[in-house]
């Protein structure tokens, strides 16, 4: 089974726009069976008012695909926090996960946010901004692979250093409620030493994967706390979009 996640950036070429052909060429690229996908966007202006799950589902043949807001409106302009019940048509931002595999069930969970404005320092003297932090979501599948079920999570968390840890904790809890064996892919913004500490869950694949061009860190993981999962070969190939590199993993099963 291949599996692979990617914070595909709103499908955006760093200085060169949203083509779609390119994300779809990245799927095709990446050939995986089970996708775990970050920054994504649906009827967003920037991105063409396309719905990019459904166009990353096309291009990977997927059985099964599942898009959950973490926020309504655009990020950087006007939003709100997601609720599930947004009309459609209404501009969203959040994550993914696809299968090419049957899935019995789906769960979201909503994870901690900071609740109070906060101060993020940006490139350049006195460059202090207050903002609000994003929320943060993860999108959870039952999929039936030809390993057997298998609890599948896509999640992206806080970029606030401690607030991505809290995060984390609260997720592998509550994943813990759901029958093993488990996996969990997304964009952590998280070293892979914090990733492994705070989750108590151990890597299925390894390789820098930001920034893309010249990647000197991991923030993208594959983690799994089932010690008869493992991965065959692993790999952070860097794709067309995206400022972030995608982390693959081929996983079988003893």
């Amino acid at each position: 089974m291949r599996l692979a996640t990617f914070n595909i950036l709103h499908g955006r070429t760093v200085d060169d726009g949203v083509h779609m052909d390119r994300l779809r060429s990245c799927v095709t690229t990446l050939e995986p069976d089970v996708l775990a996908l970050q920054e994504v966007d649906r009827d967003q202006e920037r991105s063409g008012r396309a719905d990019l799950t459904a166009v990353a589902a096309e291009a990977m043949g997927a059985a099964e695909h599942r898009f959950v807001a973490a926020i309504s409106g655009t990020p950087g302009a006007t939003w709100m926090a997601a609720t599930g019940r947004e009309q459609p048509g209404t501009a969203a931002y959040g994550i993914a996960l696809l299968s090419r595999y049957p899935v019995s069930s789906w769960q979201v969970l909503r994870l901690p946010r900071i609740p109070v404005r906060f101060p993020m320092y940006l490139p350049g003297p006195r460059r202090v901004l207050m903002v609000h932090e994003e929320p943060r979501t993860a999108v959870v599948a039952r999929i039936e692979t030809p390993l057997g079920a298998i609890t599948v999570a896509s999640t992206h968390l806080s970029f606030v250093p401690g607030w991505n840890r809290l995060q984390l904790r609260r997720l592998v809890h509550d994943l813990a409620g759901f029958p093993g064996p488990r996996i969990l892919a997304g964009d952590l913004n998280l070293l892979a030493p914090a990733a492994h500490r705070w989750s108590g869950m151990r890597p299925l694949a390894h390789g820098a994967t930001f920034p893309a061009p010249e990647p000197t860190r991991q923030l993208d993981h594959i983690l799994t706390d089932d010690r008869r999962l493992y991965a065959r070969t692993s790999d952070a190939p860097q794709m067309p979009i995206s400022d972030h590199r995608a982390l693959v993993a081929d996983i079988a099963r003893t």
